[in-house]
């Protein structure tokens, strides 16, 4: 059973005023909560209006109708140091502040109880030390911003909000500047702060791979469908993966879970393989090369027939021609380049 939620909205219109009447609304109508404990994923094109929705959240911007609730009272009612004990926010920017060690940087994250002059106490350090931990960077604490790593200093931003010791934080695209490895790193610490601290944690991300492979939630923002929200697996099925951008442009794959692009084939293929991991390469392969895919048995002469035991026995049988044995992926691309 889903407990009460931390953060809650109905039929909110968000956007920018132009003078004082004229409005500019980049999304209405839209409902939403947010639960203790879950990784939610927001996920959109751009210009959908994902940053407006959570500055719109951290209060950096009022809503142009509606209203949102922290804990059952209306955002707006907060004040400025009541909220940042509340929402802690990690925006894309890139932070200036290199001139400071990691330690001093998180420490900042204390204002909101330190008050005015940021005097440390016993049990500040110990957040701040416990905060490093849980990301990592603990041997770090010494070393100045501006010689970390990029995913180190998007550690030591999560670690400035977590000593705000705020149940809600909200990060807009955190893994936006990151490779690979540091991108996959920053979502499974996120996922694991959302699970074991309880924390609430709302992320806009283009990374639509680790999203779905981590997320307990995924809100779907679209320009012409709106917000959607469900738990990933629910909006997988449901087929509203294909809402989310130009159903013309890209598609999404259900088996695969990744988007993309049409096969704009002027050729067709019978593909014969047991094995399903190796068929999917093939048929990538064989859509590269603009061949459209058809399944053993077609019942159809007309078309070649690609036969596929492992990646290094293969073999191609052409319409009406003799067998001819494929060795790799290489030669298979090479075989149909240089057919007629």
């Amino acid at each position: 059973m889903q407990n009460n939620p931390i953060i809650r909205s109905r039929d909110l219109t968000i956007g920018y005023r132009k003078g004082r009447k004229e409005t500019n609304p980049i999304q209405q109508h839209l409902s939403f909560e947010l639960h203790r404990g879950e990784l939610v994923c927001l996920l959109g094109p751009n210009g959908a209006g994902k940053s407006t929705l959570l500055r719109t959240l951290a209060s950096f911007q009022p809503p142009l109708t509606g209203e949102v609730q922290l804990e059952g009272k209306p955002l707006s009612d907060y004040s400025e140091k009541e909220r940042s004990r509340k929402i802690g926010v990690v925006l894309t920017d890139r932070t200036q502040a290199g001139g400071l060690t990691v330690y001093e940087l998180i420490s900042l994250g204390r204002q909101p109880h330190t008050g005015f002059f940021g005097r440390l106490h016993a049990r500040d350090h110990k957040i701040i030390e416990e905060a490093m931990s849980s990301v990592g960077i603990e041997n770090k604490f010494n070393n100045y911003v501006a010689e970390l790593s990029d995913g180190e200093r998007q550690k030591t931003m999560i670690a400035k909000a977590l000593v705000q010791e705020c149940p809600v934080i909200l990060l807009d695209e955190p893994t936006a500047f990151l490779d690979v490895t540091s991108r996959i790193e920053i979502m499974q610490l996120l996922h694991t702060l959302a699970y074991r601290q309880q924390k609430t944690i709302l992320l806009s991300t283009h990374d639509i791979e680790q999203a779905l492979i981590l997320a307990d939630r995924l809100w779907l923002l679209s320009k012409t469908e709106g917000l959607r929200c469900g738990v990933t697996e629910d909006l997988i099925f449901d087929n509203s993966m294909d809402t989310l951008f130009d159903r013309e442009k890209i598609k999404f794959d259900l088996t695969q879970g990744n988007y993309y692009p049409p096969i704009r084939g002027d050729r067709h293929i019978i593909v014969e393989a047991e094995d399903e991991t190796l068929k999917h390469w093939a048929i990538n392969v064989l859509n590269r090369n603009h061949y459209i895919c058809l399944f053993y048995p077609y019942p159809s002469t007309l078309y070649p027939i690609l036969k596929l035991k492992t990646a290094r026995e293969m073999s191609f049988l052409p319409s009406g021609g003799e067998k001819i044995p494929v060795h790799s992926f290489e030669e298979l691309t090479d075989l149909l380049k240089s057919l007629p």
